[in-house]
């Protein structure tokens, strides 16, 4: 037996902490030395994930064979997590009879998932050598809008008749469950295909045999409908804890369920998005390991013009006040660390509430409330930093630096101004979002960028005219 046997255990765990850069290695140089036998033996110990990470580090040509080498049922698993660079590549390597036999024992919401990732010809080539059912069930999911409950559903779950006794349901969930996604919760229907009911495997085993299954399914049933946004199919995942979900059509006939994978799936996307939107960046399917840099550019640089164009508003207002600077100019110091406390206070009102909506904690109706909770943390933050930065400008500033064009009254513009532009801050950061998503835009786009350059000029706006008021100039 080879070395590399012998090391097999000190590389390969169960754990998901795998060395994947050593096994990497080992796997090369298995391949190198045509040592199939012993990769084989390798391959067949680790996790379906681990796999398709694993291929993600190897080389074109080695990537295809270790694909090659994995058991039929095996490649299947590991064939759904692999990225779209790799699987695209073990697509072009697939003979037609490879294509179909890999596809075959995919999952029908994994194999939409696949052809939505793939470029045209590639499609073309998975459909042509699908069977009509599957070709079928795949076109009426993509169908349905992109962000919807049917574009995520699996039409493969295990389906029950209320006549039936727990002892032929356990019957059918054997003939049917090997091609099922999940079996744990079965779904009820009437000759309509209504859905009326369901029933989990555990409340067929605590049954008796003669029972029948309408005088033990549960109808009092949650579900979403294919239209549904699939953000609120994720957060009512959350809210209930459910493993799986029933999916109907405007006549309450099932036609689907949403597993929890997919939902995490989901979850992901949708904070990646917000994150992405929050940032300023027009969100993108693909991840940042596979973008080139035009189209990172693509995705950036529309938000930073106009981003760039409503910071003139900025300029604008500090010219106004031009005069007024050059009998004070002590006080253009300042607008920097004003506009960034402004700027850092409005952005952290924002990103709590557009989380807290995320949540559904709040809502459009609960805006008087949460105004008035921030005006309450604006006084004590406001307070806070204006107290602090007095002391600071009188003793650090004119004492310990010698800048005797601080005066006490300069200190005090730029402290009223600190708790001034804190309040209007978090009044803006709270509403805009909350105002947002009532309007019908995703409250992201009211994150830090957007926000930060409207309490600049409000900021800015502030500042002259308290330091009009107080200094007379």
């Amino acid at each position: 037996m080879s070395d590399i046997v012998k090391e097999k255990e000190d590389i390969v765990t169960e754990d998901i902490t795998t060395d994947i850069e050593e096994l990497t290695e080992k796997v090369e140089k298995c391949i190198e030395a045509k040592e199939y036998v012993e990769l084989k033996a390798i391959l067949a110990d680790m996790n379906p994930v681990d796999i398709a990470e694993l291929m993600e580090e190897l080389k074109e040509r080695s990537s295809t064979i270790v694909f090659r080498l994995l058991p039929k049922e095996l490649a299947s698993d590991v064939f759904v997590h692999i990225e779209g660079d790799t699987r695209e590549l073990l697509i072009a390597s697939f003979s037609d009879s490879e294509l179909e036999e890999v596809f075959d024992d995919l999952y029908v919401d994994d194999t939409v998932d696949i052809i939505e990732e793939m470029p045209a010809n590639v499609v073309k080539r998975i459909l042509a050598h699908s069977d009509p059912q599957l070709r079928s069930e795949i076109n009426k999911i993509l169908n349905y809008p992109k962000d919807s409950a049917g574009s995520i559903m699996t039409t493969e779950y295990v389906d029950l008749r209320k006549d039936l006794t727990v002892e032929d349901a356990f019957l059918r969930i054997r003939r049917t469950a090997v091609d099922k996604e999940t079996i744990y919760t079965c779904y009820v229907k009437d000759e309509n295909r209504h859905l009326i009911g369901l029933v989990t495997v555990k409340d067929l085993l605590m049954a008796e045999y003669q029972d029948k299954i309408e005088d033990i399914m549960e109808t009092n049933i949650i579900y979403v409908h294919t239209t549904d946004d699939r953000e609120e199919v994720a957060n009512m995942f959350s809210k209930y804890d459910f493993l799986a979900m029933p999916v109907v059509d405007a006549e309450r006939r099932l036609v689907g369920i949403v597993t929890f994978d997919d939902i995490m799936d989901v979850m992901q996307d949708e904070v990646t998005e917000d994150i992405e939107k929050m940032a300023a960046i027009s969100p993108t399917d693909k991840p940042y390991t596979k973008m080139n840099a035009f189209e990172l550019w693509k995705k950036r640089i529309p938000w930073l013009l106009l981003l760039m164009i409503s910071a003139t508003f900025t300029g604008m207002i500090i010219s106004s006040f031009e005069s007024a600077l050059a009998r004070f100019v002590v006080l253009t110091s300042f607008i920097p660390m004003l506009m960034d406390t402004g700027g850092n206070s409005g952005s952290q009102a924002s990103v709590t509430v557009i989380r807290s909506l995320s949540l559904n904690d709040i809502e459009f109706s609960d805006l008087p409330g949460v105004i008035w909770k921030e005006i309450r943390v604006a006084v004590l933050c406001g307070a806070t930093l204006s107290v602090a930065n007095f002391i600071k400008l009188l003793t650090v500033d004119r004492l310990l630096l010698g800048n005797e064009q601080i005066t006490v009254w300069v200190a005090l513009v730029v402290c009223l101004t600190i708790v001034a532009t804190v309040m209007c801050a978090k009044i803006i950061g709270c509403s805009l979002p909350m105002i947002a998503q009532k309007l019908g835009f995703d409250p992201a786009v009211m994150a830090s960028p957007f926000i930060t350059t409207i309490v600049d000029a409000v900021s800015l706006v502030i500042y002259f005219r308290i330091a009009t008021t107080f200094l007379g100039i």
